[in-house]
């Protein structure tokens, strides 16, 4: 039995998180936050800047993606076995923009062998639906953190 298999569920999604932020320099790089994390969810929030924006003065949709992307992989790595996205897609509901503070969130749905569906709802900070995100995960060989 490895160390993280006697870890609590909350505190094992946490040591995950800490260890996947270590490593995704996207996700920092644009000034994401992490802002939850607990198995199979996290949310993540990021402010849009006037560099995210595109020729009609809105976010550009792969802003939007890529903060619901990183969502995705949050709450899917929680359970320490390396987990990658296998198939997204998103639909865009309403146009962000600058200086709009967007909130990912994502939520397991399903969790079975390899395989993972999880949908992000992203929201303003209105509260507002931006885009809904669904993405299909594969666990790959290896472990976030050491036995």
């Amino acid at each position: 039995m490895s160390t993280a298999d006697s870890i609590a569920p909350q505190s094992l999604a946490k040591a995950c998180a800490r260890a996947m932020w270590d490593e995704d320099n996207a996700t920092r790089h644009l000034g994401m936050e992490l802002l939850a994390v607990a198995p199979g969810e996290a949310s993540l929030s990021m402010a849009i800047t006037e560099a995210m924006t595109n020729g009609h003065g809105t976010c550009h949709g792969g802003y939007i993606f890529t903060l619901a992307d990183s969502a995705f992989a949050f709450a899917c790595n929680t359970y320490n076995q390396r987990t990658v996205a296998l198939h997204c897609s998103v639909t865009y509901v309403a146009p962000a923009f600058k200086g709009d503070r967007l909130t990912a969130t994502a939520r397991e749905v399903s969790r079975r062998g390899r395989g993972g569906i999880y949908d992000i709802a992203v929201t303003n900070q209105e509260g507002e639906q931006i885009a809904e995100f669904r993405g299909h995960s594969r666990t790959v060989k290896g472990a976030l953190l050491p036995d």
